[in-house]
C-alpha cells in the first residue's frame, strides 16, 4: 500500500535591505566574484563566496573546459578551498549569486546536486548548519539554515 508524504521546506525570502551587513558584505563578494568566472560555454557567471568561523572570507566562480558540462562549480571550489586550507575552520555561511554574461538582472540561483552533497558533507564535518543565502532573480535573497531543506534525503552514511 502506498503512502503519500509530503515535504516542506523553510527558508526565508528578504529584502537588501533585511540582510545583515555581515550578509550584505557577502552577498556582495559573491557578486563581484561572479563576474571571474570562466564560462565560456554556457554563459553562466556563478560566484560563491563563504564565511569561516574565524571571519574569513573566501571566495570562487565557476570554471568551465571544453568538456562542457564537465566544468566545476562555484560551491565545490569554495568549500574545497576551504576545507584544504582551512580545515579545522567551520563554514558558517555560503552566499551565492549568478547571471547570464551580459545581463544587468541577477538569475535565480540554487546549488546543483553535487553541491547540495558537498555542503552536506560539510556540515556534517564540523556538526552544525551552513546559513544559505541565495540571490533570486527579483533582487531577493532566500536564506536557508542548513542544507536539510534544499536536500531533504541527505547521503550521509555509507552503511545506512
Amino acid at each position: 500500500m502506498s503512502k503519500k508524504i509530503r515535504f516542506q521546506a523553510e527558508f526565508e525570502e528578504l529584502s537588501w535591505e533585511e540582510l545583515s551587513t555581515e550578509e550584505q558584505q557577502l552577498m556582495m563578494r559573491a557578486r563581484r566574484i561572479s563576474e571571474t568566472a570562466y564560462a565560456p560555454y554556457s554563459a553562466f557567471q556563478v560566484g560563491a563566496a563563504l564565511r569561516l568561523e574565524s571571519g574569513e572570507i573566501l571566495q570562487s566562480s565557476n570554471q568551465e573546459n571544453v568538456s562542457f558540462p564537465v566544468g566545476t562549480c562555484a560551491e565545490r571550489l569554495v568549500l574545497g578551498y576551504a576545507g584544504a586550507n582551512f580545515s579545522g575552520v567551520a563554514v558558517k555561511q555560503l552566499a551565492i549569486a549568478a547571471r547570464r554574461r551580459g545581463d544587468e538582472v541577477w538569475a535565480k540561483v540554487s546549488p546543483c546536486g553535487m553541491c547540495r552533497q558537498a555542503i552536506n558533507e560539510t556540515e556534517m564535518r564540523f556538526g552544525s548548519p551552513i546559513s544559505l543565502l541565495l540571490q533570486q532573480a527579483n533582487g531577493d535573497i532566500l536564506r536557508f539554515n542548513g542544507i536539510q531543506s534544499l536536500l531533504p534525503f541527505k547521503f550521509d552514511d555509507l552503511n545506512a
